[in-house]
């Protein structure tokens, strides 16, 4: 068992020496600011599908998803992955060509500096406070990143939670740090193909364990466990329906697409905007097939832990396990289902890490560039600009660190409260941005302030005191509405754009098409 454990740690520092190995590599390639933030637009088609989905799914993917799953049945779950699917395929169809034309045109390298530049705003007011709301919800974004991972060491050696997060936020920021961007994007790109290989290792293991009968019998007979209509709860019985409202809140999973700057980023950074057509499809054909199997793991995982092949499991926090589990179980095989395990593990490191990354990156430039030089006007050279975005990169780090203290944190609920940051706060302002001649920065700040706030007091005042009633649902559909409204409302009730304004969207509208 020694040596297994001993294969499974050498299989994993491996792959952290190789993420820092990259970054190394990619640090000789930043020459300015618009290299460590966007990669100077260099991106290929694959990379630039590739890392946006595995900087997207994040440790939710191989955490959050199959214990979701496992504790509550398919309903939520499978409405939140089809939410998703088509929030993603939506995304890359309407805002990746468009969004990449735009910055391109306007010189921007990151959303703040693209809404100041699109709605003509030289008192970069939008800049603060887009800039604002991307750090708060990027830092509990990030440490649950840190929580999985912490989650991850912590159970598999017997290390302390924190000392063992604290060990990857290091290797995280590391990267980050040397590499920028391109370090992000291509490390991401690696850590979508390890999470394939362990989805797909994982479900094979789970199949051929506990065979497809006994899998299906188990479950069938779980009032609401199957049945996308109902919710349950498997560890108390409790089963409830899963009616139009629930299936709408949920579905609203898809609407953060829109707003998600570590994922519209890479639409910004692609070489070619022409060959987005190729990560779209790549893109949305793998996250279609990735969430699809994380939730069959999660069914998997009930007959497991009925069969005690691996824990019983009494939240759902504690089910987010799951999959490393199971990659233990498959460790002490031999020496070869060791490294595969291995793999296994590294693959959930992956996850976790490839969203961590992206979401550092997107913070700090919000800090460094849009706050620091824009707003407040401090005039940095591009060498102690790019030193200024490394310091921030620890600092951020080290406060999402400080959120991840608790190893009790859900990975899940962690991430869907920053996803509905997100979703609300940029989601309408970005196709409002995109597609309305009319709106202006009024109305987009408006609806920006607006949707930001609402998430706040839809999550911790509404829910709370309404729970288990129609109000009871994902903040993100009604704080997105409150944007949307005040969008439309502020900007037809203020002036015009400038005509210069107009014309530079008009222009990009007609080469788009």
């Amino acid at each position: 068992m020694l040596g297994n454990s001993v294969c499974i740690l050498i299989t994993i520092i491996f792959y952290l020496v190789m993420m820092i190995v990259i970054g190394a590599v990619f640090s000789k390639k930043n020459k300015s600011t618009d290299d460590f933030y966007l990669g100077g637009r260099k991106l290929g088609p694959l990379v630039t599908a590739m890392s946006a989905e595995a900087s997207d799914m994040s440790s939710w993917l191989l955490l959050g998803l199959p214990g979701l799953a496992l504790i509550t049945g398919l309903a939520e779950a499978t409405w939140t992955a089809i939410g998703l699917a088509i929030g993603t395929y939506l995304n890359w169809l309407f805002v990746a060509k468009r969004l990449r034309v735009y910055t391109n045109k306007l010189g921007a390298v990151t959303i703040p500096d693209f809404f100041a530049k699109r709605f003509g705003d030289d008192k970069k007011i939008i800049t603060l406070i887009s800039a604002i709301f991307i750090v708060v919800f990027f830092v509990p974004y990030t440490a649950s990143g840190f929580v999985g991972c912490g989650k991850l060491f912590s159970s598999i050696f017997g290390i302390d939670y924190f000392s063992a997060m604290i060990i990857c936020a290091l290797v995280i920021a590391l990267y980050c740090i040397l590499g920028g961007f391109l370090a992000a994007s291509t490390t991401d790109f690696i850590q979508s193909i390890i999470m394939s290989i362990a989805l797909v290792v994982v479900l094979g293991f789970s199949f051929k364990t506990a065979g497809a009968d006994d899998i299906f019998n188990n479950v069938k007979n779980i009032d609401g466990f199957l049945d996308i209509f109902k919710g349950c709860d498997v560890t108390t019985g409790a089963v409830g329906s899963y009616g139009a409202l629930p299936i709408a809140s949920t579905l609203a999973w898809g609407l953060g697409y829109f707003g998600m700057p570590h994922i519209i980023l890479r639409f910004m950074a692609i070489e070619d905007e022409n060959k987005l057509h190729i990560s779209r499809r790549v893109g949305s054909i793998w996250v279609v097939i990735s969430m699809s199997v994380a939730i069959l793991i999660g069914v998997c995982g009930y007959t497991l832990m009925k069969e005690g092949i691996v824990p019983s499991y009494a939240t759902n926090s504690d089910a987010e396990r799951v999959i490393i589990d199971i990659a233990s179980k498959i460790s002490t095989y031999g020496i070869l289902p060791a490294i595969l395990g291995g793999v296994i593990l590294a693959g959930i490191l992956a996850s976790a890490m490839s969203t961590s990354d992206s979401q550092l990156l997107a913070a700090t430039s919000s800090v460094t560039q849009n706050i620091i030089q824009e707003f407040f006007k401090v005039k940095l050279s591009q060498k102690s600009a790019i030193w200024v975005a490394r310091v921030m990169v620890l600092v951020i780090s080290a406060i999402a660190v400080f959120l991840a203290m608790n190893p009790d944190s859900s990975v899940f609920r962690i991430v869907s409260f920053a996803w509905a940051g997100f979703g609300a706060t940029f989601g309408p302002a970005i196709l409002f941005a995109l597609f309305w001649r009319r709106s202006n920065k009024w109305g987009i700040l408006s609806g920006m302030i607006g949707g930001g706030i609402m998430i706040f007091v839809w999550k911790f005042v509404i829910r709370s005191a309404f729970a288990g009633t129609w109000l009871d649902i994902y903040e993100l559909l009604p704080a997105f509405l409150v944007n949307v409204i005040l969008v439309l409302a502020v900007s037809l009730l203020t002036s015009e754009p400038e005509k210069e304004i107009t014309d530079k969207f008009d222009e990009v509208v007609k080469s788009v098409k």
